[in-house]
Order: structure tokens, then C-alpha cells, then sequence
């Protein structure tokens, strides 16, 4: 049987699919790897040893007599930089984008290229420090010159984990496009901070996400994509209508690739920002840090109501508990004028736990604010375009409270949970079916399930 090997890697989960030629996954691998910590003791991924479990899995794979690899790629989380000197040698640790910023050398930047609000337009990118991952080598060139001298290319994670088959490095525009404030999308080009600094000879070829690199054996190897991009490919080639995508884990992104306006610098400060896709066509997108803090949310229920902190997987949507909740909150379903001020904090946070009676209660009660907050960000990337559907991927498709809450909030759209979980693996996988893949893609791919309001 003739199969893909993808790479899916998360920050805490590692996983390896095989899929068939109907993109049907017939094995897998997950783990969660151990971090490591950097020179200032900040945690971060330990390359090594994410090297060695994926050299453990290939091996594992290409072991096996009952499939035959014809290709191999990669979908990483992104704005991670691996620095690689002219040997191939990682020179530094694989640096957090959640590490905190030196705010004075944030200024210097900024000020040197026109001001923050002028810079963040141009790049797409809202002002967030390591986020921006072009920052991080602006900072590593800052802050260690001498090192940085050895650098032969900045690598994304993605591009890097592909380097280690192929020998050959890349960029590609999936990782380059995404709030890394290293691509101008005016110009549709690098920036020119990036020449001014001495850094874009650091920066290696792009390389299209469709394309592959064959190996001499005749294995195809993928350049690798980053993970939102990637998660929207199934969609784009499945549905031609107008649709958002929500994408949920940690974060929760709402991917609208039918709404190619320019970027206000006033969406910008919501956190708004532009992917690209692999074939070169930005999408607008809206980030909600709503996977975190539903995490953080869910402890501190668990912590009140001495209940496991999973056992919010076994409550279900509650038409009259939800209507007791607005009774007593007097919630408005459908906001219209919008307070952009609840995108930068759940309003369960300021929510005395001790008003709620049980868990099953205060549950709904959070899922109604995550849910708020929710419509206020996907609001910002459907902005009169003529979206028909919403899809949801990812944790919260599984969320029935939020599902009927969300379905409650577009009644002139149609929101379905779309179960294809491993969107960002199918994703690697279809980018490059020309590659390896004889057979036509099926129109079978994503199981949906539709919510009525």
C-alpha cells in the first residue's frame, strides 16, 4: 500500500500519521516530549530529542512490509526559528515564541522602520514580541552579534525539520507570512529591514509548498508548512462558497480566504493578522487565546467544585440553563455594537465562583463568555464578505455548549463541526499529492455535522 508520512507538530503534542492514496490515516504515533530550558532558563523545545523521535518513527515506518513510503512532510507550529551554521549545526536553543520581549529593544525597532502602526500594516503583523519571529532574529543579532556571525540560515521549524532529509534549505511562504514581520504585503516581497540589518542572505530560497524534493531513492520530501495555513487546505479544495474557518486548540483562529482586504491598523490591535496560503493567496485571520483559557478556566472550576479537571467533557448543552444565565446577566446574543474591549479578557475571570450552584451551571456560564468573546473576533474576518458557512475544527467541534451557542450567534449562517481532526496533517499531505498520489482527491474528506440555532 502506497502512503504519506506526515509530521504533525504540536508545542506539547508530536504526532506521525501515515495516510493511504484515499487520504484515509491507516497508522499513527503521538508523544509529549520533555522540554528543555534556554541560557535564561525559559522553557522550550528540545530539538535533540524531537530530532531523534522523528528519526525513531522513519525508521519504524520504513521498517514496515505492508507500506511502501512515496512521500514524506511536515506541519509545525510556527514563528520558531532553528539557526543553523554552513555544517548543518544548530547553534542555539530552539527559543520560545511565548518568551518575553525586551521592551527597549521592541522601541529601538519599531522607531528605526517608520513606527509601530506603519510597520504593523505593511507586515500584516500586530506588535507581539517573539510572536513576530522575525524579531527573534533581530534580537539574536542584538544581543549576540558574535554568534550570530555563524549563522548560515534561519530556518522555521517546518523548513528545518525538512533540511535534516533533504540537506537542502528553504523558506517557504506559509511560515514567512504568518505575523513574522519579515514579509511586506504591500509589496508582496521582503521586507527591506531585513536587508538594512544584514539579514536577508540568512534567509534561504522559497520554496513552494506544492512542490517536493526527490531523494535519490525516489522519495518526495514536502518543504513543510505551518500549521494554521496547512489546517485550511482540506477546506479550500472541498468548498468553493465563501466559509470561515475556526480553527481550535490553544489558540482559536478564525481563517476567512475569501476576504483580501487590506488590514486597518485598528484590526491589527484586535489581533488581527494575515496567513498566506501555500499557493501564495493571503487569508484574513483573527486570533482568540480562548484553548488556554478555557484550560486555565476548567482547573480553577475543578479546584472550586472538587471534580476532575476533565469532567467538562461530560456536559451538555442546557437550552434552559442558558436561558436562566442571560436572565440573570442580562447577555445580549447578538451584540451590535461592539465593545472591542472583551477580546482582551474573558469576562469569567472577574466571575465570582461561588454565585454558581454546581459545576454543570458555572461550565455553561464560562462556555457563554468563551462563546462572546468568540463572535466578537470571527466578526472581525467576516466583515461584509459573503460568508455562507462557518466550520469548526479542532477541540471545541467536540463542545456541544459551544457548538449550539455559536450556530445561536450567525442565524443567517449555516456552522457546522467538522470532524477531521487532523486538519493541519491532511493539510501537509494534500499540498503535495502531485508528488506521490496517482488518484484524484475524494470529495469525502471532512465528516460534517451541522448545528441548528
Amino acid at each position: 500500500m502506497n502512503v504519506v508520512a506526515i509530521f504533525d507538530i504540536g508545542k506539547t503534542n508530536k504526532k506521525v500519521f501515515l495516510f493511504d492514496e484515499n487520504y484515509k490515516i491507516v497508522w499513527e504515533k503521538s508523544v509529549n516530549l520533555d522540554e528543555t530550558v534556554d541560557e535564561d532558563g525559559f522553557p522550550c523545545e528540545d530539538i535533540e530529542v524531537l530530532k531523534n523521535w522523528i528519526s525513531e518513527r522513519l525508521s519504524e515506518i520504513e521498517n514496515r512490509t505492508d507500506y511502501v513510503l512515496k512521500a514524506i512532510n511536515f506541519s509545525t507550529y510556527g514563528a520558531s526559528f532553528v539557526y543553523i551554521d554552513e555544517k548543518g549545526k544548530v547553534l542555539t536553543p530552539l527559543y520560545n515564541y511565548l518568551k518575553e520581549y525586551p521592551e527597549e529593544l521592541k522601541n529601538d525597532f519599531y522607531t528605526k522602520y517608520k513606527g509601530k502602526e506603519v510597520f504593523a500594516v505593511k507586515t500584516a503583523s500586530p506588535v507581539l514580541g517573539s510572536l513576530n519571529s522575525g524579531m527573534q532574529i533581530y534580537r539574536f543579532k542584538e544581543e549576540n552579534p558574535e554568534l550570530f556571525k555563524q549563522v548560515k540560515y534561519c530556518l522555521h521549524l517546518p523548513q528545518y525539520l525538512s533540511f535534516l532529509l533533504t540537506n537542502e534549505p528553504y523558506a517557504d511562504i506559509t511560515s514567512i507570512g504568518c505575523h513574522t514581520n519579515l514579509w511586506n504585503f504591500k509589496k508582496m516581497k521582503y521586507h527591506k529591514w531585513l536587508k538594512n540589518e544584514n539579514i536577508s542572505d540568512k534567509i534561504p530560497p522559497l520554496h513552494y509548498g506544492k512542490h517536493t524534493i526527490k531523494k535519490q531513492d525516489g522519495l518526495a520530501i514536502g518543504v513543510g508548512l505551518h500549521d494554521s495555513s496547512s489546517a485550511i487546505i482540506p477546506y479550500t479544495i472541498n468548498f468553493t462558497e465563501p466559509f470561515v474557518l475556526l480553527s481550535t486548540g490553544t489558540w482559536s483562529i478564525s481563517l476567512n480566504p475569501f476576504n483580501n482586504k487590506q488590514l486597518t491598523f485598528e484590526e491589527l490591535q484586535q489581533d488581527c493578522l494575515c496567513y498566506m496560503q501555500y499557493t501564495d493567496e493571503p487569508v484574513k485571520a483573527a486570533r482568540l487565546f480562548s484553548g488556554n483559557e478555557h484550560e486555565v478556566q476548567t482547573k480553577r472550576l475543578a479546584a472550586h467544585f472538587n471534580v476532575p479537571v476533565d469532567i467538562y467533557k461530560e456536559v451538555y448543552f442546557d437550552k434552559k440553563i442558558v436561558s436562566n444565565l442571560r436572565a440573570i446577566n442580562f447577555q445580549i446574543i447578538y451584540p451590535k455594537k461592539y465593545d472591542f474591549d472583551i477580546l482582551k479578557e474573558c469576562p469569567f475571570q472577574k466571575r465570582d465562583l461561588k454565585n454558581f450552584k454546581n459545576y454543570e451551571i458555572a461550565y455553561h456560564q464560562l462556555m457563554l463568555d468563551l462563546v462572546e468573546q468568540q463572535v466578537f473576533s470571527t466578526n472581525l474576518v467576516i466583515h461584509n464578505s459573503a460568508v455562507k458557512k462557518i466550520f469548526v475544527d479542532g477541540g471545541f467541534s467536540k463542545n456541544s455548549i459551544f457548538m449550539n451557542l455559536l450556530a445561536e450567534a450567525y442565524p443567517d449562517i449555516e456552522v457546522y463541526a467538522a470532524s477531521m481532526a487532523q486538519a493541519s496533517a491532511l493539510g501537509a499531505a494534500l499540498a503535495i499529492h502531485q508528488n506521490w498520489n496517482p488518484k484524484p482527491i475524494q470529495n469525502d474528506l471532512i465528516d460534517l455535522k451541522f448545528y441548528k440555532h
